[in-house]
């Protein structure tokens, strides 16, 4: 377990997770990416981070799903994690289930705020459900250029929390998106994406 987050109560830092790991499938996403000319290395010692660990057990609590998890790629660049899902998009076909786990606002300071967030929240969300039902060139372009949404940089003032919507879009190819879920917490509104 890789705990990459601070100031949390002291039980989040005792959740478990003890998934298996695959790897074949993690060879054959490796080979993928090198036919995409994406370098990649692997890494058998590193722990689930929360970006696997929260979602996937809270969707399959008995770790009893073989798991690979993906890094970000250095430099944060949304084209690049375009491409990195359009090369793995062959997994799908496989039966590999591809999670993207992030978040559509993840600015934290302004959860502390109280009410002041939730129309820069509610500009970027609405830009986003807009780009993740869009046609795969459109959706593309979009979020190849997020940075220029409505408030984006107020709702990712890093975008670590967003790459991951990238790589399942571009793995998602002409598959157009829906939006299974559309809720909100401390009032800011989030959405979740479905491409298949």
């Amino acid at each position: 377990m890789l705990y990459d987050y601070y100031g949390f109560p002291p039980e989040s830092y005792t959740v478990q997770w003890p998934a298996p790991g695959e790897p074949a499938l993690a060879a054959t996403g490796q080979t993928l990416l090198a036919e995409a000319g994406i370098e990649s290395a692997a890494d058998a010692k590193r722990g689930f981070d929360h970006g696997t660990f929260v979602p996937m057990k809270l969707a399959y609590p008995d770790a009893n799903i073989p798991t690979v998890q993906l890094s970000l790629k250095a430099g944060l660049d949304a084209a690049e994690h375009l491409a990195i899902g359009r090369a793995l998009a062959p997994l799908r076909d496989q039966g590999v289930f591809i999670v993207g786990s992030g978040m559509t606002f993840h600015n934290m300071r302004a959860f502390r705020e109280r009410g002041g967030a939730q129309g820069e929240a509610k500009a970027f969300d609405d830009w986003l459900q807009a780009t993740g039902t869009a046609s795969e060139s459109e959706r593309a372009r979009r979020l190849t250029a997020w940075s220029d949404a409505p408030a984006a940089r107020y709702a990712h003032p890093r975008e670590e929390h967003l790459l991951p919507l990238m790589m399942i879009a571009g793995a998602a190819g002409s598959d157009v998106g829906s939006i299974p879920y559309r809720g909100k917490m401390f009032g800011i509104p989030f959405s979740a994406y479905h491409f298949g």
